[in-house]
């Protein structure tokens, strides 16, 4: 329904609104009612920053004695990092950088490619980093998240103390549990239900702003320049903690394939924006009033009456925006399959309607683990929040630099001016990834090293699949040849249709050589399939696929899809059929190769990459439920190869 109204939003017919005023009002509220659902799922994670960030920033400097010029200092670099970063490089800079309406950083290091007219090992190595990185940010948000809003209870009363740690693995656990069942029937209340968290934090802010008026100094910079400037290594270590304002930015890009750029933007600058504003202004006068409120400011702004009540409210919101950084790990995965960065893996849609609605049971287990150490290991928000920031800052350095070539390459600025503009965000950037190089002590290494194991993982992928892709077109019959052999040979034929996965189809498929070796017999029509992924996040259906004739009794198709589809063969089948491809369903018959990897004396990758390589292979998803193919009209050929 979202991706219907965002077509219809994004598309109207020319003239409309010169001949009526109807279709302009449908698309305002078309508009509206996207920047709704987008509260709910674009914004939940940087929504729910106020929480923790302000808090964690002064935690540098209390020890030291609450200043005035402190915390003016820290609220001005947390507003500006607002305007700065997340207004100007991603509100009004990346989302103009869409590939086909989607963003994200696989989207973001194809269209790169795509700007460049091919594959570039520093473009490819980028776009990797950035993947591996935001895996280290998916396990920490929903644990810092879920635990700064419990963590509200302990101002009610200690008792609730030793409850909060249980009560965070609970929720968590329960939260994953769901995923299964898919998100579809709940996900419209998600949008009403962080407009009231949005609406509360803003009024909360706003009456507290005349505690101390003088907070209204950190709108200019100047008081955040030099607090960070004369305050020497402490100041940069509060630059860190700062960095925690704009850790959702990247959802703003990432997330504006499903509601479009105008909707996002809208619900940025008019909404969003002005609530995490007058809440962080209104934290920063409690703490000039009161010094003794910087333990925890986000929840004493809140009277007594009130404050279960923002605690109950702060948790859904922390849920939801833990659900959205999930479902952003889902569709990322599905990125990385599809792109070949990762084996094919299981991928249920748990919706009828929407193609978003995605549950890849492999990765949704390893987040739960990943996520269920990081809150027994680190306990609470607080010391999570060390850990948080580096796997962020890290994404955005190569989102900038991806920037770069598309701005350059695609855009066709000019050098000097392409890298005087970039620079600007990625000086930025390198300051903020800096700060937060110096949390890897405390905690920092954790997100690194998650995304480290995630680079392993997607580079031994990459290379493996690429020395097999190799090694089998080297030991293959080109089908040409197989074509003129098979003219002289004869081989009984019997009735039917036979569908040959292949991911070469210039070269005879295993499957097809070892059916014809051990049962000697060949199928009256033989097609070839394969299915090739485009640089495009979506392809037209018109677009979908490409037939050749190799001869009288063999057809070679080539089936095309983006990295954000999931390819299905049975619908695809359907499609060729009302193309004017005859044949019969009931006498088709499926088949896909089953292959054994084992290590050879030289495979070009030490022996320890090939061991990895070798268990992700066995690991990896059958084509029969990746691909969707009836399982009563498969069968399955093995073979054994060596790597």
């Amino acid at each position: 329904m979202a991706q219907q109204i965002a077509h219809e939003a994004r598309s109207p017919a020319a003239g409309d609104s010169v001949v009526c005023d109807a279709p302009a009002r449908h698309r305002k509220s078309a508009v509206a009612a996207l920047a709704l659902g987008s509260l709910g799922v674009v914004f939940g994670d940087i929504g729910t920053s106020p929480l923790y960030a302000l808090r964690e920033s002064l935690h540098h400097i209390k020890d030291g004695g609450v200043t005035d010029s402190g915390v003016i200092g820290t609220v001005s670099l947390l507003l500006w990092a607002l305007f700065f970063t997340v207004t100007a490089k991603y509100v009004l800079f990346l989302m103009r950088a869409d590939n086909k309406g989607e963003g994200g950083i696989l989207s973001l290091m194809a269209l790169a490619q795509t700007a460049l007219g091919h594959r570039t090992a520093l473009v490819f190595f980028l776009g990797v980093a950035g993947a591996a990185l935001f895996s280290g940010d998916a396990m920490i948000t929903p644990a810092i998240s879920v635990l700064s809003a419990l963590e509200g209870l302990e101002l009610l009363t200690p008792v609730f103390t030793p409850y909060i740690l249980p009560a965070t693995i609970v929720i968590l656990i329960s939260l994953f549990w769901a995923q299964s069942h898919g998100t579809a029937r709940v996900a419209s209340l998600f949008g009403p239900i962080m407009a009231v968290f949005f609406l509360a934090i803003g009024v909360l802010g706003a009456l507290h702003i005349h505690d101390s008026p003088r907070i209204l100094l950190a709108f200019d910079p100047i008081y955040g320049l030099q607090f960070l400037f004369s305050h020497g290594l402490i100041g940069f270590v509060v630059l860190g903690s700062v960095f925690l304002s704009v850790t959702g930015a990247e959802a703003l890009y990432a997330d504006m394939g499903h509601f479009g750029r105008l909707p996002i933007q809208a619900a940025w600058l008019v909404f969003v924006l002005p609530a995490l504003m007058l809440n962080y202004l209104g934290q920063g006068a409690l703490v000039l009033s009161d010094p003794a409120a910087v333990e925890n400011p986000f929840f004493l702004m809140a009277p007594q009456w009130a404050l279960l009540p923002l605690v109950v409210l702060s948790t859904v919101a922390t849920v939801i925006a833990s659900q959205a950084v999930i479902t952003g790990a889902f569709s990322l995965a599905r990125q990385a399959i599809q792109l070949g960065l990762l084996p094919r893996m299981l991928i249920l849609h748990t919706s009828e309607t929407q193609e978003g609605q995605i549950y890849i049971p492999r990765v949704n287990r390893l987040l739960l683990i990943g996520v269920l150490l990081l809150v027994a290991l680190f306990k609470n928000s607080s010391a999570l929040a060390s850990a948080y920031g580096i796997a962020v800052t890290g994404t955005m350095v190569v989102t900038t630099a991806l920037a770069f070539v598309v701005v350059w390459k695609l855009w066709h600025w000019p050098l000097w001016l392409s890298l005087a503009f970039v620079s600007c965000f990625l000086a930025v950037d390198l300051a903020f990834l800096a700060a937060n190089l110096l949390k890897i002590k405390d905690g920092g290494w954790v997100p690194l090293l998650i995304a480290t194991c995630a680079m392993v993982v997607m580079w031994t992928w990459v290379r493996g699949a690429e020395l097999l892709a190799r090694k089998t077109r080297r030991d293959s019959i080109s089908m040409q040849d197989l074509i003129r052999m098979l003219e002289k040979s004869k081989p009984i034929r019997v009735a039917g249709t036979a569908v040959y996965l292949t991911t070469s189809p210039e070269v005879a498929p295993s499957a097809f050589m070892h059916n014809l070796k051990h049962n000697k017999v060949m199928h009256e029509r033989v097609l070839l399939m394969s299915v090739k992924t485009e640089d495009t996040p979506r392809v037209p259906p018109s677009k979908r696929f490409d037939i050749t004739k190799l001869s009288d009794d063999f057809t070679s198709i080539v089936l095309h899809y983006g990295y954000m589809e999931s390819p299905r063969i049975p619908a695809a089948l359907a499609t060729l059929r009302k193309a004017g491809l005859k044949f019969d369903i009931m006498t088709t018959s499926f088949f896909v190769g089953r292959r054994k990897v084992k290590p050879a004396q030289n495979s070009g990758m030490p022996r320890w990459q090939d061991r990895l390589f070798i268990a992700l292979f066995a690991q990896s998803a059958n084509p029969t439920d990746y691909f969707s193919i009836p399982s009563d009209r498969v069968v399955e050929l093995g073979e054994q190869l060596t790597i």
